[in-house]
């Protein structure tokens, strides 16, 4: 079982690229930001954690955790975020590499995780290859207006926060441009893969 791992900054349509690996070649697609809900789950390794650290009122009326108190309790508390990452990373890592030994069970070939920390939270050491998707700013900047309804300045105060293209460039193994261009990017996808296939 292959496992590539994607990752780019926010606006660059990794969600577009995932898609296609799922339908065109079989992927199962891991998404570390939906992980991250599902360990937050009653009954799950984050659940009490969550409440012990940032106390009973981020529990809403159905016992689930709500994630919109939660990032508004940790908004401008850094040290509180720093404890909070410190666990949720882990259980999201942890549960990521159990659904990849489960697929490997399963036969699968193909296997994808995608996360916005993927470098830094060092998921290339389980990863076969990493993938960088690239976007210019300008479309990224459009699409997040576009997408999420964000103004000019906090769709580039987003992009500015996080790593710059040098960082993605000097560790990815495959770069693929998603500029818009639905059928180039399908293509570099396929080139990727059976690039990858001759390793």
């Amino acid at each position: 079982m292959k496992i590539i791992g994607i990752t780019g900054g926010v606006g660059a349509g990794k969600s577009t690229v995932l898609d296609h690996m799922e339908k065109q070649w079989g992927a199962f697609v891991i998404q570390a930001d939906k992980v991250g809900h599902l360990v937050m789950e009653p009954g799950e390794e984050c659940y009490i954690p969550m409440i012990e650290l940032l106390g009973k009122d981020i529990i809403k009326e159905d016992k689930t955790i709500d994630r919109r108190r939660v990032s508004d309790v940790v908004f401008s508390q850094a040290e509180l975020l720093e404890k909070l990452n410190a666990v949720i990373h882990p259980a999201v890592k942890r549960c990521i590499k159990k659904q990849l030994e489960d697929q490997r069970r399963l036969g699968r070939k193909l296997c994808v995780v995608e996360a916005a920390l993927l470098l830094e939270d060092n998921y290339q050491d389980f990863c076969d290859e990493i993938w960088y998707i690239h976007t210019d700013k300008e479309v990224r900047i459009s699409r997040l207006m576009d997408s999420r309804g964000y103004t000019r300045q906090k769709a580039e105060d987003i992009i500015a926060s996080q790593a710059p293209e040098e960082f993605f460039r000097a560790h990815a193994d495959y770069v693929v441009e998603n500029n818009g261009d639905l059928a180039s990017t399908c293509q570099q996808i396929q080139e990727g893969i059976k690039r990858y296939e001759t390793l």
